[in-house]
């Protein structure tokens, strides 16, 4: 019996023994994950969207507890990234630990929830350019034969005039009394263009045509641009919006406008032409200078318009703040968009996020969405132009906008990621992490 005893007793130390060296090598290892577990360049979500750990974006081991103030801290883990329910928005100090130990104490930011108000409405665009856009040549039937001053000149189109006989040149009725006191005196116009990012200098000498009085220039020439687009979100704090989701270009040269000043109207579709395969469709909408002002325009990039409105705009059932989805929340499968398809009413149609890409960089084709709503297929045939802008709504979140349609498929086409908007609208990202470490 005693020998029976000892045994038993030597195999419960034994057992005992492995046990520790089993939770020893355990808690090592991770020890080890907790002190050099690897900052993986994607946003940690949180109650407030974004989580940062000494400067860097972390994802935390699904097998540590988070303990702050030696209270737990509750852990999510969902796609390798962690929720970290209780963290306030602002900088303190986070323990990372097992079963209540703490094994390392980090720095944490975190950034305070930002939300804006979907847009949706259809809206009226008028721009002014920086100058005058040249958009042609053409030929004057003069005395000594067809003649085009502008073209022998070396303007190019796509050139925009900014000075003449350095005159600051703002749009095109400033321009006739230049040019016939130029021909007139029978002297050269000195012209400054603006050629991309260069600026040019010139000189051309105005041309009349037999039997005429005034000179010529032999262009063609633009101030302004209009259009129809939609209203993507506004800042309820700021008031600063975005719209479009792409660049506004000249209908001649396919050039981008650079934008002097512009406005943003209400405006009332009419009628839609349903987009084909090969030809996409469009809204047909009215607005006019009559029509209620909306708010500025200060600036045409890759990603729209953008500019501060007078007051806020209504859309109906949307007008409450809703939350950021950043281009690591977006999922592949359902969401809506938000448009309008017949007057002034806001409706949410249903779509597909076919693909997504998490983008660290801008870029405007960060979806790929598809039309599943019979409604919506029903009446524009999927995604038409003057749709571009319409928000896109996942998880009760904006996540992005409407960009473009695939010609030849036109219930399929791109969304732009909204991070990228929120930064060209001066509402961006970074601007709030600054504030975050700064609090």
């Amino acid at each position: 019996m005693g020998v029976q005893v000892g045994s038993e007793e030597s195999e419960k130390r034994l057992k005992k023994e492995l046990i520790k060296k089993a939770v020893g090598a355990i808690l090592l290892v991770v020890l080890f994950s907790a002190a050099f577990y690897p900052p993986l360049q994607q946003y940690v979500d949180t109650p407030a969207d974004i989580l940062f750990f000494e400067g860097q974006e972390y994802a935390i081991p699904a097998s540590l507890e988070v303990i702050e103030s030696d209270e737990a801290v509750d852990v999510f883990s969902q796609d390798n990234r962690t929720t970290l329910e209780g963290v306030k928005p602002g900088s303190s100090k986070v323990q990372l630990g097992v079963a209540g130990f703490p094994l390392k104490t980090m720095e944490v930011t975190v950034l305070p929830e930002k939300k804006v108000i979907p847009g949706g409405q259809s809206i009226g665009v008028r721009v002014h350019t920086q100058g005058v856009l040249v958009v042609g040549h053409h030929l004057i039937d003069t005395e000594e034969g067809t003649k085009s001053p502008g073209e022998k000149a070396g303007v190019e189109v796509g050139d925009m005039i900014t000075k003449m006989n350095g005159t600051q040149i703002k749009d095109m009725s400033e321009i006739s009394a230049i040019v016939q006191k130029a021909g007139d005196e029978d002297l050269p116009l000195r012209l400054e263009l603006k050629r991309g990012e260069k600026l040019i200098h010139t000189e051309l000498t105005p041309e009349k045509a037999k039997g005429e009085f005034s000179y010529r220039l032999g262009l063609y020439i633009r101030d302004s641009a209009a259009g129809v687009g939609t209203l993507t979100f506004y800042d309820p704090e700021s008031r600063k919006y975005g719209a479009l989701g792409h660049v506004i270009s000249d209908m001649d040269t396919k050039e981008p406008i650079q934008v002097n000043d512009g406005e943003i109207l209400s405006s009332r579709v009419t009628s839609i032409e349903k987009g084909l395969n090969g030809e996409p469709g469009e809204k047909l909408a009215r607005f006019s200078s009559e029509r209620k002002v909306l708010g500025d325009i200060n600036k045409n990039s890759a990603f729209g318009i953008f500019g501060t409105l007078n007051e806020p705009v209504a859309n109906g059932a949307w007008d409450k703040p809703m939350e950021i989805g950043l281009s690591h929340q977006v999922q592949e499968g359902p969401a809506e968009i938000l448009t309008v398809v017949n007057g002034e009413e806001v409706k949410k149609f249903d779509i597909e996020i076919v693909s997504s890409t998490i983008q660290k960089f801008p870029a405007t084709k960060g979806m790929v969405i598809k039309v599943t709503d019979p409604e919506l297929l029903e009446a524009t045939g999927g995604i038409v132009q003057g749709m571009s802008g319409s928000p896109i709504i996942q998880n009760d979140r904006i996540i992005g906008a409407v960009t473009h349609v695939f010609v030849n498929d036109p219930t399929s086409g791109y969304g732009c990621h909204i991070e990228w908007m929120l930064e060209e609208a001066g509402v961006d990202i970074g601007k709030e992490i600054e504030k975050a470490k700064a609090s």
